[in-house]
């Protein structure tokens, strides 16, 4: 069957296609049926099923013969650590941690929050705690003190997982002060950390609070796994949002397990026994789906990496672990690819390594730009398949279903929906738009398995959110267009599509023809208030390494090929060139943060910004040009 095949079942019989999905996880009590709609428009799968999702991702390969089989390889440029995890030793390390956790009172429904560095520890966490049938709320190791107060006083945990430290490249940050700094600001107190010690920086623990991680598993009974209803929460994760407080995501268990089971063949294309590699932190979605679950659920090798796309040591890290683990599907964000690209344009390092047993490479995080993408194809010469999906969703909206079939590649897109999406693209009234017309991206209810289904004690927040705008629609607050081939186009978050003299424009077609500049490594385009058009868009650029022409004449090159590709309409005449752009740690660019600086309004500092120092930078260049003048 072809991906028309497969996505055609799914839209006349979706109840059949998500129940055939639901035979490939090991149950304790099969669901009688996939939707549960009584609750409309709050859509529930599987609700009369129990299942456990550790049992799933470690028990049953054990029970199955595939004790001796790598689970997790950890790998730590930074500290010069490697070791594997087979998934025989994976299950007695995570049943003494769950026996620790039950054994001081943690039971089903309490909640974990779990506050690591990239270590194979962060994933014995985040399944002891489903084993057991809490709930974790993972939050990116290093967050500031008040950022995980808010965590802690929404998610209420019972218990709070932390390691001593993290390290980045050329320091070590201290976990600990950050916890006890959280804890004292919290109104709600856990009551009890576990501390993973690092010898990089072992931290003074509170007598009566903190308990040692390996302590505190000494002579502790192993915990069985304890079956879960089917809409249980599995986890809350808090998005990472460039503005405003934070939104509890709740992810339910059946539908989380039977969804990420599902895309491992079809959407990745591998095989239980091969290793996945998804370069990214477990604080963040695609961490939490691709480093830790799905690998695991379908009986595959993960990899914990902890290091960094360039300086750990150099712009070839990413290639070496590829041929020395022999990863198959290489999982990252294009800001990933951007650094090396920038760093190492001609691919010098790509040839130092064998990469003939790679058979992908996914980016999804951020648009990823053609120009990238292009010379991601030519370095590596496998497919390099751009995908989209949110933290909300858990798993891929759009992409390539290489496990199916190999659709043709549109650069800029990120092809076509995947069963259990039936994407549409609306006007402001709701009205679907015809091909080729930029709208606002929206998803016709229900969501498929393994998305949110509410936020946590946010209901009436999540309606808002996402339902009330577009009624019978999820609405992802993306803007695009789908061509007449049905492939979609992500142009932009709604909010950066910019209203130029009453013309509504894309900054991602904008971004598109900046990457294209062969100067050109890195790019943003946001809309600055203008007294005469409303908005005018204005281009920040990074150059790649070695380029040292006239800032002037490459901005001009610039301000001319918008003119040539999208036409006088876009009025793109403002472009700076910078040394950095300001992201998140998982590596957004921090767009709607910019905007403010430029037009002298308020900001909250974002509490995912990778160095706040950046914002400085920015605000002194567009000084230059008479902006940021507050």
């Amino acid at each position: 069957m072809g991906y028309k095949d497969v996505y055609d079942a799914w839209k006349s019989d979706p109840e059949g296609f998500w129940m055939g999905a639901a035979e490939a996880i090991d149950w304790d009590r099969k669901p009688s049926k996939a939707l549960n709609d009584s609750n409309a428009p709050l859509y529930e799968w599987f609700t009369d099923g129990m299942v456990n999702t550790c049992y799933n991702a470690v028990d049953r390969h054990v029970a199955g013969g595939r004790g001796e089989q790598t689970a997790i390889i950890y790998d730590s440029p930074i500290t010069g650590t490697k070791s594997t995890i087979s998934y025989a030793q994976l299950q007695e390390r995570v049943a003494l941690l769950a026996g620790a956790l039950q054994a001081k009172g943690v039971t089903k429904g309490d909640r974990v929050i779990i506050y690591m560095p990239m270590v194979p520890e962060a994933l014995v966490a985040m399944l002891a705690v489903t084993r057991i049938g809490a709930i974790h709320s993972v939050v990116f190791g290093g967050f500031a003190a008040n950022e995980l107060a808010v965590r802690i006083d929404d998610a209420a945990p019972k218990a709070i997982i932390a390691g001593s430290c993290g390290i980045e490249p050329g320091r070590v940050v201290a976990y600990k002060p950050l916890l006890d700094g959280a804890i004292e600001m919290a109104s709600h107190k856990p009551e009890f950390c576990v501390i993973f010690q690092r010898e990089q920086s072992p931290a003074e623990l509170i007598v009566g609070r903190d308990f040692d991680w390996n302590d505190v598993q000494e002579g502790v009974a192993p915990a069985d796994c304890v079956p879960v209803e089917g809409d249980h929460p599995a986890y809350i994760l808090y998005t990472s949002g460039t503005t405003g407080a934070p939104k509890g995501v709740v992810r339910p268990t059946g539908g989380h397990l039977v969804a990420l089971n599902w895309t491992m063949k079809n959407i990745y294309n591998v095989d239980p026994g091969e290793v996945f590699w998804a370069a990214s932190d477990v604080g963040w979605v695609v961490g939490h789906s691709y480093i830790c679950y799905a690998p695991l659920i379908h009986g595959n090798t993960t990899i914990v990496f902890e290091g960094k796309p360039i300086g750990t040591p150099d712009a070839g890290t990413f290639w070496r672990i590829i041929e020395e683990y022999g990863v198959k599907s290489f999982f990252t964000a294009p800001t990933a690819f951007r650094a090396i690209k920038r760093e190492d344009p001609k691919g010098e390092f790509v040839k130092k390594y064998d990469l003939s047993g790679l058979r992908g490479l996914y980016l999804a995080g951020e648009r990823a730009d053609p120009d990238t993408i292009h010379w991601a194809e030519e370095m590596l010469k496998v497919p390099v398949i751009d995908h989209w999906w949110q933290t909300e969703t858990g798993w891929t909206i759009a992409g390539n279903p290489m496990g199916i079939e190999h659709l043709p590649i549109k650069t800029g897109s990120p092809t076509v929906p995947m069963p259990g999406y039936d994407v549409q693209i609306l006007d402001e009234g709701g009205n679907p738009v015809g091909a080729d017309t930029l709208g606002a991206i929206a998803i016709k209810l229900p969501l498929p398995p393994g998305t949110l289904p509410t936020l946590w004690n946010a209901e009436a927040r999540f309606r808002k959110s996402y339902l009330e705008h577009f009624p019978g629609y999820y609405e992802t607050g993306d803007a695009g267009y789908i061509d007449e081939d049905g492939y979609l186009y992500i142009m932009a978050r709604t909010d950066d599509v910019i209203n130029v003299a009453g013309h509504r424009l894309s900054t991602g077609a904008m971004e598109e023809v900046l990457a294209n500049h062969p100067d050109v490594a890195e790019c943003a385009v946001i809309g600055v208030a203008d007294e005469l058009k409303g908005q005018l868009p204005m281009g920040f650029v990074c150059l790649t390494k070695g380029v040292n022409r006239p800032h002037g004449e490459i901005t001009a090159e610039l301000v001319k090929m918008v003119r040539d590709q999208i036409g006088p309409v876009a009025a793109f005449k403002l472009a700076l060139v910078v040394d950095r752009l300001p992201k998140t740690r998982s590596g957004k660019i921090l767009r709607a943060t910019m905007v403010k600086i430029a037009d002298n309004q308020e900001f909250k500092l974002p509490a995912t910004i990778d160095d706040p120092a950046i914002l400085d930078e920015i605000r002194v260049a567009l000084q230059t040009i008479g902006y940021a003048k507050g």
